[in-house]
């Protein structure tokens, strides 16, 4: 948390100033995204909500999104994934902005054959959209959590800068 707390105290401050708010769907980062942006005090005025979107289970009961995906979604762990799971949680928790992440944190690959330390994430706002994968070569499933949440972070620090 000592790498994401900087970012986090930046990216409220920010939010705050400019009277926004985020929504966050997690995976592979194991909830470090909404408590790094949660142990900022005052945090309540721009955190709407987030989830640990680990499973299809997950998807369905606090997304809606159907299982199997949408078209032309073929699998969790993409781009166009991460991208879906930004904008729903945004527009269902009515945020100005919507943080989606989706990966393999290892020590082993994931079922869809993505390696470990894979991961896409997605920022996307009312006339904004950035989405990203990062690869870090790594089986360390902490690291490669902490690497994860890092990037998200600074991901989303770029969108509201």
């Amino acid at each position: 948390m000592d790498l994401l707390l900087p970012l986090a105290e930046k990216i409220g401050a920010r939010l705050k100033q400019r009277n926004q708010t985020i929504g966050i769907a997690e995976s592979s980062t194991g909830g470090l995204l909404s408590a790094a942006l949660l142990s900022v005090g005052g945090a309540s005025a721009y955190f709407r909500g987030g989830g640990v979107i680990y499973t299809a289970y997950a998807r369905k009961a606090f997304l809606d999104i159907p299982n199997p995906l949408p078209a032309p979604i073929e699998r969790a762990s993409t781009e166009p994934y991460a991208r879906l799971l930004a904008d729903t949680v945004r527009t269902r928790l009515d945020a100005s902005w919507g943080l989606g992440e989706t990966g393999a944190t290892g020590p082993t690959g994931n079922r869809y054959g993505d390696q470990a330390g894979h991961t896409c994430i997605a920022v996307t706002g009312a006339n904004y959209c950035k989405v990203i994968t990062l690869e870090t070569g790594s089986t360390d499933r902490v690291a490669n959590m902490r690497a994860f949440g890092i990037r998200a972070l600074e991901l989303l620090a770029e969108a509201i800068a």
